[in-house]
């Protein structure tokens, strides 16, 4: 495909709305809500973790951000994320991605970047 991933997400917008849609998502998946209820209670630590996450979807799509947040590593060691809670962070990110009218290649093409972090994620 001749596009960017970047430009097939929307470019700088589409992955603002992204995050939105990803983070409202996370936000009322019982499965991973409780890790996500002191971002919700606290707009300014909210605030960063999305700009964070729109900052590492751009940089990491070939956008011109510029993630200078922690590694995957270091922001969920010692937060014992396991296999189920992993896929219901996927599941939520497929469905957004669905959600924002984004095709299927481009669902793939995410989806394989998500996979390819796990062993940064998930400690049981």
């Amino acid at each position: 495909m001749s596009t960017d991933l970047y430009e097939r997400l929307g470019s700088g917008p589409g992955i603002s709305s992204l995050v939105d849609r990803i983070v409202d998502a996370h936000l009322v998946n019982p499965e991973i809500n409780p890790r996500y209820q002191a971002l919700k209670e606290d707009p300014d630590r909210m605030a960063t973790a999305k700009r964070h996450l729109r900052d590492f979807l751009g940089e990491g799509s070939g956008g011109p951000e510029k993630y200078e947040g922690r590694s995957m590593l270091e922001i969920h060691r010692g937060m014992n994320i396991g296999e189920s809670e992993y896929m219901a962070v996927l599941d939520d990110i497929l469905r957004s991605l669905d959600a924002q009218g984004v095709d299927e290649a481009t669902r793939r093409d995410v989806l394989a970047i998500a996979y390819s972090l796990k062993d940064e994620i998930v400690r049981v």
